[in-house]
């Protein structure tokens, strides 16, 4: 397989797994949105944490709390599918697979607050309906995701 159709089926399967874990991540925040952050701040809200996640002035802190939430889960998903399956590495010794996962998630934090910082802007000064916000911050950050893990995660150092 040449180099382009190679790096066309890591992006085939790298967005196709992307679409996958946006919709994982709008039904874990939306799984918050209707049921959990209700169930929290009806039975523990008078807990000074709970408070602050329950806040909504200025900003609603659940939407922000389950967007980190739902971004942390996708992104464990999303490594293990992306380094066995996208990337084809074989390799499960620690060392290797701690170093990539390291690197795999020091982009994952940059670009989760590319991710959270575009769909806080989206919904709280455009109002936003919450799925085209997800969309649109998911869809960027996932394409640097891309891009970033190729090149200096799960690179092939033959190339």
């Amino acid at each position: 397989m040449d180099e382009n159709d190679n790096i066309r089926r890591q992006m085939v399967l790298y967005f196709t797994f992307a679409v996958f874990m946006i919709i994982l991540n709008y039904l874990i925040q939306k799984s918050n949105q209707i049921f959990f952050s209700y169930f929290i701040c009806q039975n523990f809200g008078e807990v000074v944490l709970v408070q602050i996640y329950c806040s909504t002035d200025p900003y609603n802190m659940p939407e922000l709390i389950g967007s980190i939430v739902a971004v942390g889960i996708t992104y464990i998903v999303k490594f293990i599918l992306d380094k066995f399956i996208v990337f084809q590495k074989k390799a499960i010794e620690l060392k290797e697979t701690s170093r990539e996962f390291f690197k795999y998630f020091a982009f994952a934090v940059l670009t989760t607050i590319e991710n959270i910082g575009i769909q806080f802007l989206l919904t709280n000064f455009l109002k936003t309906p919450l799925e085209i916000s997800l969309i649109i911050s998911l869809g960027i950050g996932y394409f640097t995701k891309f891009l970033l893990d190729r090149k200096y995660v799960f690179f092939d150092s033959k190339e």
